[in-house]
């Protein structure tokens, strides 16, 4: 029987959507050129019609699955014995996937935060290395970076092969990694990346693991909180501030203009404290060229705590920073110049800071872009000052809710999204770079980072898969005194994680910058990284580890201290002149050296706990530490500092790894999150 015209073009939908239900489907991760891992489970997942009968066939390795209520079905694959193909992997149901140029090798998943992320193209020796990375053996999945407040099971990315063409934008301290086992065990690797910048190990956690720690429970439930509330909370401030203000009387003056050039001005020490509450401006001259003439040019301001600011150029406002843009901004403020006030030759930059409720303070120096400065440096001249705030005044003080938090960061979020879904694709192990977004709380990382272990192995259900990591590189400025160090603090959790079972730690203290968290050498990383999975996973004979310590024993007035991963003999490396500022632009400084023509990174201290630095000289496998300053020495700390100078290895060529021998309380012990 006919249908009507109108039934039969009502109908067309729903057999469209029982057509597209009823298609068998595979997650994006198999995909033309994908790795599978040669293993006797490899499960093969997807979606397709409830009750459906499914085929999944890989060479000569075969196995079916019935889809569920859910429409979902999963067939495990024996390849504990296949060769590494090339092969197509076909899945058959009421239709047929074919899956072109599939190999059999070894899986590994990267991931962590900006470290991870950072591309190929942006490393020390790119271009050579772009040009030559051709590879079809070497596999790269990259899954799209997404967040989800719950978790999901669909995701992005697609399998590439090593290439010129490809490799540039592909995850650079993975690319070392696979090329370096790929090459040693000559079979296929492939690496899933999934990273994501600026994130801490609480967004690549579970809810359910987070849940069982009651602190980061609490911490992960404020953080929920604080994304909700963001935006009630900055109205609240926003509307509140200005009340209290005018209550307290600590408005802003009304004011005429950039002062003029008569007396009040002094030099300006910039980072550095200005003066009390109140408004305080800033000048300085500056040249511009030629060729920046009628083009737009910006400056950078540090973020203050509180208060706004307004820039002038020759006089003219250009740019200020609104009570609302001054709670929420995150990082520097940037002001623009306007191209049509922009002339050749010199110019006066003015700024305007105004801050009610607290001391006027520049935390960081002002980027002046690409603008020259100017004969002399910053002036200042106090407009008018306030007094200190009253214990009134301060409860009464609307609260501000700083930085607008970054959804992405929030906890679980990344797990959601870019770690569950991948759930349970066969891998080999994990390679993990992340702890800069968690220097802040290094001490807690203690519980953190093992509890993400744990969660990750658990969910997978393969085993205590190997997880190996890397600890943080040397970042910051030279310490000129030894003293506490919370970059130090982090790496220390770091490395009592090597107490959960599989796991392995690339000592990094010597490849980065101290202005640079995102250092250019990321060939070693991912050559340390390898040289543990040959090591512990794979079974190769090579050195995998600089020296570590073991145990210490004080011998009168020296503290002897000995060590394993010795390979070749202790060696007191030979320092280079300079120091690395920034690996991008080539920027170095001196090196300072503490105990000269020997071995350098030691401190050492008595009952008091004073640190100085040590002298300190090899023993066979022993590295003797004392100082005259000290004649009853207590703990001796190695490469305690953000970025210390340290030059212990082993005959081998690997760093040492930082370590201390006490157990006095650390700068980030009560911080949680």
């Amino acid at each position: 029987m006919r249908l009507p015209r109108f039934l039969a073009l009502l109908a067309v939908p729903a057999a469209l959507t029982s057509t597209a239900f009823a298609d068998v489907t595979l997650p994006a991760i198999f995909s033309d050129h994908a790795v599978l891992q040669k293993s006797a489970k490899v499960p093969v997942w997807g979606r397709g019609e409830p009750g459906e009968k499914i085929s999944v066939t890989l060479g000569s390795a075969k196995a079916s699955a019935t889809t569920g209520d859910t429409g979902r079905w999963e067939a495990m694959l024996d390849l504990s014995r296949s060769g590494p193909g090339p092969f197509s992997l076909v899945v058959q149901g009421k239709n047929t996937l074919t899956i072109a140029d599939v190999v059999v090798g070894e899986v590994w998943l990267a991931s962590g935060q900006s470290n991870m992320e950072w591309t190929l193209k942006s490393t020390n020796n790119a271009a050579a290395e772009i040009a030559a990375s051709a590879n079809p053996l070497l596999r790269i999945f990259t899954v799209t970076k997404n967040e989800s407040a719950t978790p999901i099971t669909g995701f992005n990315g697609k399998w590439v092969l090593a290439s010129p063409e490809t490799s540039a934008g592909l995850t650079a301290v993975g690319y070392y990694f696979g090329k370096n086992v790929q090459r040693a065990l000559k079979a296929p690797v492939g690496v899933i990346h999934s990273s994501w910048g600026g994130t801490p190990v609480e967004t690549w956690t579970s809810k359910e693991a987070l849940d069982s720690d009651p602190e980061l429970k609490a911490g992960a439930e404020k953080a929920e909180s604080d994304l909700r509330t963001y935006s009630r909370r900055l109205r609240t401030y926003v509307l509140g501030y200005p009340d209290w203000l005018e209550t307290t009387g600590r408005k802003d003056h009304p004011y005429s203009g950039v002062p003029s050039s008569a007396d009040g001005w002094k030099p300006a020490v910039i980072p550095g404290k200005l003066g009390a509450p109140g408004a305080i401006w800033l000048r300085r001259t500056v040249q511009v060229s030629p060729e920046q003439a009628g083009k737009n040019l910006s400056i950078s301001l540090s973020e203050w705590q509180r208060g706004t600011d307004e820039v002038y150029w020759n006089g003219t406002l250009v740019s200020s920073t609104s009570l609302e843009q001054a709670a929420k901004t995150r990082g520097d403020r940037r002001h623009t110049i306007p191209a049509a006030q922009v002339t050749a030759g010199e110019a006066v930059i003015a700024i305007r800071i105004f801050n009610a409720s607290g001391d006027v303070h520049v935390p960081a120096a002002i980027n002046l872009g690409k603008l020259q400065a100017g004969a002399g440096g910053w002036e200042q001249k106090t407009e008018f000052a306030l007094p200190a705030l009253s214990e009134a005044e301060k409860a009464t003080m609307p609260v501000n809710p700083g930085s607008e938090p970054w959804s992405w960061q929030g906890p679980s979020r990344l797990y959601n999204s870019m770690i569950h879904p991948l759930i349970p694709y066969a891998l080999k192990g994990v390679v993990w770079y992340q702890g800069e977004s968690n220097v802040g709380r290094a001490y807690q990382y203690r519980t953190a980072f093992p509890l993400l272990i744990k969660d990750w192995r658990t969910r997978w259900g393969q085993g205590d898969f190997p997880f190996l990591f890397c600890q943080l590189a040397n970042m910051t400025g030279k310490q000129p005194m030894p003293g506490d160090a919370n970059w130090a603090e982090l790496r220390e959790s770091q490395s009592l994680t090597l107490a959960v079972a599989n796991t392995g730690q690339a000592v990094l203290i010597d490849v980065g910058d101290a202005n640079n968290v995102h250092p250019q050498n990321k060939a070693d990383v991912g050559a340390r990284l390898a040289a543990i999975a040959l090591a512990q996973t794979y079974g190769q004979s090579v050195p995998f580890s600089g020296p570590v310590f073991q145990a210490a024993k004080i011998d009168g007035g020296k503290i002897r201290l000995a060590f394993k991963q010795t390979d070749g003999g202790l060696v007191a490396k030979a320092l280079p002149a300079t120091y690395s500022v920034d690996s991008a632009t080539g920027a170095t400084a001196p090196i300072v050296r503490n105990n000269p023509g020997a071995l350098e990174g030691f401190a050492i201290c008595g009952a008091d706990r004073k640190w100085v630095w040590a002298e300190a000289k090899i023993e066979g496998n022993q590295v003797i530490v004392s100082s005259a300053q000290v004649t009853a020495p207590v703990a001796v700390r190695y490469a305690w500092a953000g970025n210390p100078t340290c030059n212990l290895y082993n005959g081998a060529g690997f760093p040492a790894s930082p370590f201390r021998t006490d157990d006095f309380p650390i700068t980030s012990q009560t911080t949680r999150y």
